[in-house]
C-alpha cells in the first residue's frame, strides 16, 4: 500500500469518526484500515491504542458520555444509573459533591482501566428487576435532552430503584434519603411496574418506607393497585457498612 493511500485512508477516518468517543477493529474495517494498518498508524502517531483493538485519535478528545456510548455495544445492558442518572435530570443534594460515576449492566465486568483512568467509575452488576413483556426493559431507559445521543440513562423511578439497592454499601443512608425527598412527578405507573419486578426486599420496603415519611408518592395506593413483592410479615433489618441498623417495617 503506498503512503498516498495510508494517508488517505487516516483522513477518512478522521472525518467519518467521532472523535470524542473511540472505535475497535470492526470500525477500523469499514473506513478500510486492517489491523496492521492500524498497527502502523499508532507507531506513526495517528492513533493511539487504549486496549487490545480499541483505538481513539491521539489528544485528550475522548467524552465520558461519548466512551460510554462505546462501552454500550461491549456490554450487555450498559447504562448510567442510580445517582448518576438522577443528576442528569436534575436530582441533586446540594451537599452532594462529585463523585464516581454509577454505570449499571446485566453481565459480570469489570470497567477497562483506559476509561476509569480517565473517568472514575464503578459497576455494578446486580439483577434488581425480574423484567416482564409488560414492562420490558427497554422502557425504563432513555436519553435526557443535552446530552450525548443515544446514550442509555435510567429513568428517574427507575434509577433511585437503583440508589436505594446500594445504601448502605456504596451509597450513604442520609444523602440517599435527601434525594429522595427531593423526586418530583414520579410517574406512578412506571413506579408500580418497576416495584413490581424488583428483586430486592430491601429495596422495595425502602421505597415504600421513605415515600410515606415524605409523600413522594402514595404507597399505599401502589400496595393496592400492583402486586409488589415486600417479602414476610416480619421487620426486615440489616447492618449497614457504617454500622447503622436498618430496620424496615412490613
Amino acid at each position: 500500500m503506498t503512503l498516498n493511500i495510508r494517508h488517505s485512508l487516516i483522513k477518512n477516518l478522521q472525518t467519518n469518526m467521532p472523535r470524542e468517543m473511540p472505535f475497535n477493529l470492526a470500525d477500523l474495517a469499514e473506513q478500510g484500515i486492517s489491523p496492521q494498518l492500524a498497527a502502523k498508524y499508532v507507531e506513526s502517531g495517528w492513533l493511539i491504542r487504549l486496549t487490545q483493538g480499541v483505538y481513539a485519535f491521539p489528544g485528550n478528545v475522548l467524552t465520558v458520555h461519548g466512551s460510554i456510548k462505546f462501552l454500550q455495544t461491549r456490554a450487555s445492558g450498559l447504562h448510567i444509573g442510580g445517582k448518576t442518572a438522577l443528576s442528569l435530570q436534575g436530582v441533586r443534594h446540594n451537599l452532594s459533591t462529585r463523585g464516581q460515576l454509577v454505570l449499571w449492566g446485566d453481565t459480570r465486568s469489570t470497567l477497562p482501566t483506559w476509561f476509569v483512568s480517565r473517568f472514575p467509575a464503578r459497576y455494578v452488576s446486580a439483577r434488581l428487576f425480574a423484567w416482564s413483556g409488560d414492562f420490558p426493559t427497554g422502557r425504563s431507559l432513555m436519553t435526557p435532552p443535552g446530552v450525548t445521543d443515544g446514550l442509555h440513562v435510567s429513568v428517574p423511578e427507575r434509577a433511585i430503584l437503583e440508589l436505594l439497592y446500594e445504601v448502605g454499601t456504596n451509597q450513604g443512608i442520609e444523602e440517599a434519603y435527601n434525594l429522595f425527598a427531593g423526586l418530583r412527578n414520579l410517574r406512578k405507573n412506571v413506579v408500580g411496574e418497576l416495584l413490581a419486578c424488583c428483586t430486592s426486599v430491601k429495596t422495595v420496603r425502602l421505597f415504600l418506607t421513605w415515600s410515606r415519611e415524605t409523600g413522594v408518592v402514595d404507597s399505599d395506593n401502589l400496595l393496592a393497585q400492583y402486586k409488589i413483592p415486600v417479602g414476610s410479615d416480619k421487620r426486615w433489618m440489616t447492618r449497614l457498612k457504617d454500622g447503622t441498623l436498618l430496620t424496615l417495617k412490613p
